[in-house]
């Protein structure tokens, strides 16, 4: 086809990818933390209260205290390059640069924060992408944190005249892929111990009760991953739920309850892997390593080691390749 001379510029066709994770502040400080932690607790999927009830308690003692606390947290594991988890998620899209072909963009985007996911949907949809796949790096499905990123793709989607055809990544939570690369992973990790675990335990981020008796699959998810990695350990592994918030009744056992409770009864060394987060951040880096350890070893535990996410390792980036390859089974074909 002869294009007029006067027709504005059309890249070739492209494929995009666009990975989301959860988000970070900025800076690892309050004001930063405040902003962050607005948009973050101010979305329904997260905290399912009447927004007329819940807005006044968000912003008077909750964002009035807790960004100064938060904000120490970040700075303990803040690095060179940023938050950890922005970092890592940024690392895992260049990883997968050339992937799939030279006619797929990989890109990356926050729930929360910045780079936010409507800005990379405009930019790969600049680039030529007509096909876009959203592809939430949350192994175990859960409203709050897969439905939602889903929810902010298409909300931009609806804003935007031409539209890319979407297809979105599903829960991997019992996927050989994932399981295989958790094994290989954390097998290593126990092997260059200078101690033998008497316990592992799987941690995975914490969600109000409520949400299992709703009909959220994210506790059974959970639940599976953690009795199939198991198996393919080859040894048992605990289950138990971090990053409780406010006084409803969360999903147990509860993480730090847990690691007191098992150094209460005699277990000295313990090895604790957070298979549900697809980079290490504050949850893992501040709260388990650093607070978790802690409360072990107040309790009475002698050796504790915290085992790393998948984060862009070799094992991890094979897995997502594999994953992402497979969705975009039909489209690459006829790119």
């Amino acid at each position: 086809m002869i294009v007029p001379p006067d027709h504005p510029p059309v890249p070739a066709p492209k494929i995009g990818v666009l990975l989301i994770n959860l988000g970070t502040p900025n800076a690892p400080e309050p004001g930063a933390v405040r902003l962050y932690l607005k948009e973050f607790l101010s979305d329904p999927r997260v905290v399912e209260i009447p927004q007329l009830v819940w807005q006044p308690i968000l912003r008077g003692v909750i964002l009035t205290r807790r960004p100064k606390k938060s904000a120490h947290a970040y700075r303990q594991v803040w690095t060179e390059e940023g938050s950890p988890l922005a970092a890592i998620t940024r690392r895992q899209a260049r990883a997968l640069e050339g992937a799939f072909g030279a006619g797929v963009i990989v890109d990356h985007a926050m729930r929360y924060g910045r780079p936010a996911i409507s800005e990379r949907i405009d930019a790969l949809k600049a680039q030529g992408c007509e096909r876009i796949l959203i592809a939430p790096l949350y192994p175990q499905y859960c409203a709050a944190t897969t439905a939602t990123a889903n929810d902010e793709a298409f909300f931009h989607l609806r804003r935007m005249r031409w539209q890319p055809a979407v297809r979105t990544l599903p829960p991997y939570h019992d996927d050989p892929a994932y399981i295989e690369a958790l094994r290989k992973t954390i097998s290593a990790s126990l092997a260059a111990l200078d101690f033998e675990p008497q316990a592992v335990i799987a941690s995975f981020h914490g969600m109000p009760q409520r949400t299992l008796e709703l009909g959220d699959p994210y506790h059974c998810h959970c639940r599976k991953t953690a009795r199939l990695l198991g198996e393919a350990l080859g040894r048992d592994v605990d289950v138990a739920f971090q990053s409780r918030f406010g006084r409803a009744k969360w999903l147990e056992p509860a993480t730090d309850a847990t690691l007191e409770s098992l150094a209460k009864q005699g277990v000295k060394r313990l090895a604790i892997a957070a298979p549900g987060f697809s980079t290490d951040c504050i949850e893992t880096l501040e709260e388990l390593g650093i607070r978790g350890r802690r409360t072990f070893h107040d309790a009475g535990g002698e050796k504790f080691a915290l085992l790393d996410c998948l984060n862009d390792s070799p094992e991890g980036m094979a897995m997502l390749t594999q994953l992402i390859g497979r969705e975009l089974a039909g489209w690459r074909e006829q790119a």
